[in-house]
């Protein structure tokens, strides 16, 4: 079976195909593109998918009766629902009926490779446990396979000052707050501290609060009763309630409306909750782990964050460095990402070559640990049947962003802060030069028609988007 993460999406928008397909290798993933709800149904029946991506509006079948025929014919496959109608009785519709993550547009490049990895890393109903492995209470099970306790990787002194103190912060229940900067490994260290605890063999679950809607947050972190507000078609159980006896990680907690805030601190101070539209209230026994990549002071400054809430999760404030400031520990990440993804894909051992470290050692790492995780684990799959990974194998020219190192001169859009439509105008306007402005020849490369340029072009005008 093949080991990449293989993805299907579906959009009516035929020069977004070629644009997915392209973002989505850069990082180890497949993708089949298809532009209706019925050519997907034809193409599930025929392979087996990971995630399916689609847009809602869809002329002949829409999203949701697409994400419906996916929960009900294969219900380990995740649904990502994207949409530019975006409303709160939309997002509550499409999530109590099995989407796992909701994105309204705009997004950016970045965002989306970032809620896709976050969505195949969540287990989904349908899962099964491996042989040797017994559900647990609380937990749904996944097909992942499981490589033992979570490892804090790090012997740089700042990291080992982290490691010194995990012992006696994970012997307790008192809360815990990590700041640091995205993709430092915020929600490894905070894995880490559940399975050091008693608690390990409890649930631990993670809900990222930047990643829903805003009116969503309350019902993720209570629940909800049927009825309580418009969208609510059923009963829903909320993060706190399923995580009872274990830990909650809090992802992005800076994300959280204020509103909603003053609730969270009654829960920290009390155990105890309401559902939205109940008048009963629960007691609850959960370890809340908290992260944020933001300035702190400046949030509560800017009235944004509570700081009565701030004094509470942080009974344990821990701050993660940024690779940049422990970049000893590069050659030992790099050595353990290898490993994992050997295991995870079943290759044989495989080293970094020299020059590969080195050119680890001389960069700035601005997307930190995750980024280096990233490009490792794009060594290690396009190394193949090689033993040692090439600085060609992770580097390698068909990847356009491929190169960290190297310039952002040259007009193309930065996929870290670029939208999906800054990409599409890009590719469209790289196409029509490289015709000499020829749209015939434009749209037959980028697949798509004439007309669909002509009309893309007339926008980019009306907004002011070219001369």
């Amino acid at each position: 079976m093949d080991p990449k993460a293989r993805i299907l999406f579906v959009d009516d928008e035929q020069l977004l195909h070629s644009l997915f397909e392209r973002l989505f290798a850069r990082h180890g993933m497949t993708v089949t593109s298809c532009s209706s709800a019925s050519q997907a149904v034809d193409l599930l029946a025929e392979d087996k998918f990971d995630l399916v991506v689609t847009d809602f509006m869809m002329p002949d079948m829409d999203g949701f009766a697409l994400l419906g025929h996916v929960r009900e014919n294969y219900p380990g496959t995740r649904v990502i629902m994207i949409t530019a109608h975006a409303n709160v009785q939309h997002a509550v519709r499409m999530m109590q009926h099995g989407a796992i993550d909701y994105i309204p547009k705009p997004f950016s490049t970045a965002e989306l490779v970032e809620r896709v990895q976050a969505s195949l890393a969540k287990p989904v109903d349908g899962d099964e446990p491996e042989e040797d492995e017994a559900p647990v209470k609380g937990k749904r099970s996944s097909r992942r396979k499981r490589t033992g306790k979570t490892a804090y990787i790090g012997e740089a002194p700042s990291v080992k000052r982290i490691k010194e103190v995990l012992p006696r912060i994970s012997s307790n229940r008192a809360p815990v707050f990590i700041q640091g900067e995205s993709g430092t490994g915020k929600e490894v260290l905070a894995r880490t501290i559940h399975e050091m605890s008693d608690r390990s063999d409890k649930t631990y679950l993670t809900l990222n609060c930047a990643n829903l809607p805003r009116e969503l947050v309350e019902s993720h972190l209570f629940g909800h009763k049927k009825g309580s507000f418009t969208g609510a078609i059923d009963d829903m159980t909320g993060a706190f309630e399923r995580a009872d006896g274990g830990t909650l990680l809090l992802d992005e907690i800076t994300e959280i409306d204020l509103s909603v805030q003053a609730k969270l601190l009654r829960v920290l101070q009390e155990s105890e909750f309401q559902r939205v539209g109940s008048t009963d209230v629960q007691k609850v026994d959960v370890r809340v782990i908290a992260t944020s990549n933001r300035n702190l002071s400046s949030a509560i400054s800017a009235g944004i964050f509570r700081e009565d809430l701030y004094h509470r999760l942080a009974v344990f404030p821990l701050t993660v460095p940024p690779l940049r400031d422990h970049s000893s520990d590069v050659a030992i990440l790099a050595d353990h990402f290898v490993k994992k993804y050997c295991s995870l894909y079943d290759q044989e051992k495989k080293t970094l070559s020299k020059g590969l470290l080195d050119r680890f050692r001389g960069y700035s790492w601005p997307g930190n640990v995750r980024e280096l995780e990233n490009l490792v684990q794009r060594g290690v799959l396009l190394s193949a049947e090689r033993s040692v990974v090439e600085v060609d194998d992770v580097f390698d020219d068909f990847f356009t962003d491929a190169d960290p190192t190297r310039s952002e001169e040259g007009g193309a859009p930065n996929p870290k802060n670029e939208t999906i439509e800054d990409m599409e105008r890009y590719m469209i306007m790289q196409a029509l030069e490289d015709s000499n402005n020829n749209q015939q020849q434009a749209a037959q490369k980028l697949g798509i028609s004439a007309r669909t340029i002509r009309n893309k072009l007339k926008r980019y005008r009306e907004e002011g988007l070219m001369e």
